[in-house]
């Protein structure tokens, strides 16, 4: 059963650290960018989304935890015009990189947060609002005394089954097979989502997801990718 509070729901939330952020260095393209076009694209944390205001336009919206240097998100939101995202990453070089993708190719359906995704969910995202959410290669927090910083965790799900729309889906791909093991077991036991999979497993990777650079290298190198789905259930 799932009758924790929202407030409950809240505080537990907020323990999952599961990033740290790096300086990393940032190129002047990068820098660039930021300066020239965050306002137009990226949003305060401490504002509402409002979909309409900020798109026009209410189509399905899907939102993307920790973007990396967003080729991934640009790729889907030049992929499908029909569509808006949101794309979420606290490291600046990353968001400077997605920044000059998204001028240089006119992309217009997507805005950017730099902030902790799970606050931006908490505090800006109003419930039902979103059609999917993709977490795509999250820190995998390999050894087991940072296991508790692994974004995906119960908590996690009270979050996200507020966010998604009935029949909306979550989608995480890892290619840390232990982590894998741990997403499946963790969103199987919530009563709240339906695996997309045939077997109940994990699934193949959908034509929306483009390879990465670095999956496509792990590839060559004979590493494993597990994708998976899960659907929003009916409420």
């Amino acid at each position: 059963m799932h009758s924790t509070s929202k407030e409950t729901k809240q505080s537990h939330t907020r323990k999952i650290r599961s990033f740290i952020r790096r300086q990393g260095r940032i190129t002047q393209g990068q820098l660039f960018a930021i300066e020239q076009y965050w306002d137009r694209y990226c949003l305060p944390p401490n504002q509402r989304f409002n979909q309409q205001e900020i798109f026009g336009r209410t189509e399905p919206l899907i939102l993307e935890i920790g973007f990396g240097n967003g080729d991934c998100l640009a790729q889907m939101a030049a992929a499908y015009p029909n569509k808006d995202f949101i794309g979420i990453e606290v490291h600046k070089p990353g968001v400077g990189r997605l920044l000059m993708q998204l001028e240089e190719r006119g992309l217009e359906n997507v805005r950017v947060y730099c902030h902790d995704a799970l606050e931006i969910l908490q505090n800006t995202i109003s419930n039902n609002t979103l059609s999917a959410i993709h977490l795509f290669f999250p820190d995998p927090w390999p050894k087991r005394k940072h296991h508790k910083r692994r974004i995906v965790q119960p908590e996690f799900l009270d979050l996200i089954a507020d966010k998604l729309i009935n029949g909306g889906y979550f989608h995480a791909a890892t290619d840390w097979e232990h982590y894998a093991i741990a997403m499946l077991e963790v969103l199987s036991a919530d009563n709240r989502f339906t695996n997309a999979s045939l077997t109940d497993t994990y699934c193949e990777r959908p034509a929306y997801r483009p390879l990465t650079k670095f999956e496509q290298r792990g590839l060559r190198l004979g590493h494993g990718v597990w994708d998976l789905i899960f659907l929003r259930r009916l409420v």
